[in-house]
């Protein structure tokens, strides 16, 4: 198998060690994972993964550009696209790659992580957040999103889930003036830190969060709901 997605490239890894043959630059998980690269989600090597003859390619529809599927579809690969925009969603997902992979039974950590989310600790009362996450142009979370969702769960509504778009671009002072109870910056896409990002909004909350515990949907949906939790609550709102 090769995965274009990092989440699900962990998955794999973790419930059937050795099935991977190849992975994205992204793919940090597991830690020490040694397989060969193909480049990234957005650029894979078409050609090269050709050449490794998989029986299957992991993709999803938005980590993944449907010309660099298709390629991979007239080379005559199998490939499998997930659709992720839910927690729900990613559950029935994670079940279906991992048959399609050969994992011949349900793995412990699916589990766990169904029940970790099963009552997630939320905030006392319902808070609104601005999820930015890219800068120069600033981009949010808009409608319909696994991230926002992980987020409705945790007490966290985001204030632009009724966007017409999923990943607007909004001005920075649009932002500010939408006055949010918090802002919650990941590290991933962009990697926002301590020394970028809060700086932009300096008279609201800034939560600083793991973009593996927010946007994948692997093993660390496991430990995301406290991890999450633990980094809204830090901020004092």
């Amino acid at each position: 198998m090769v995965s274009l997605v990092p989440s699900l490239t962990e998955a794999v890894a973790v419930s059937m060690p050795g099935a991977l043959i190849a992975a994205t630059d992204w793919c940090t998980h597991p830690p020490g994972l040694d397989v060969p690269r193909i480049g990234g989600t957005k650029n894979p090597k078409t050609a090269r993964i050709a050449g490794l003859a998989p029986d299957l390619v992991i993709a999803n529809e938005e980590e993944n550009r449907p010309p660099d599927l298709d390629a991979l579809r007239a080379a005559g690969l199998d490939v499998l696209v997930t659709h992720v925009r839910t927690l729900p969603q990613a559950f029935a997902e994670l079940d279906r790659v991992l048959a399609a992979c050969g994992v011949r039974s349900r793995p412990g950590w699916l589990d766990a992580a169904e029940a970790a989310w099963e009552a997630p600790p939320p905030f006392p009362e319902p808070r609104t957040a601005v999820v930015p996450i890219w800068r120069r142009p600033w981009m949010v979370l808009g409608r319909d999103t696994f991230a926002g969702d992980l987020l409705a769960r945790l007490g966290v509504r985001n204030l632009y889930a009724d966007h017409s778009e999923r990943y607007p671009r909004v001005p920075l002072d649009e932002l500010r003036a939408a006055r949010p109870d918090l802002v919650v910056l990941p590290d991933e896409p962009y990697r926002f830190s301590a020394d970028d990002g809060p700086e932009a909004f300096p008279d609201l909350p800034c939560a600083l969060v793991g973009g593996r515990h927010l946007t994948w949907y692997g093993p660390s949906l496991t430990e995301a709901p406290e991890a999450l939790a633990r980094a809204l609550r830090e901020t004092g709102v």
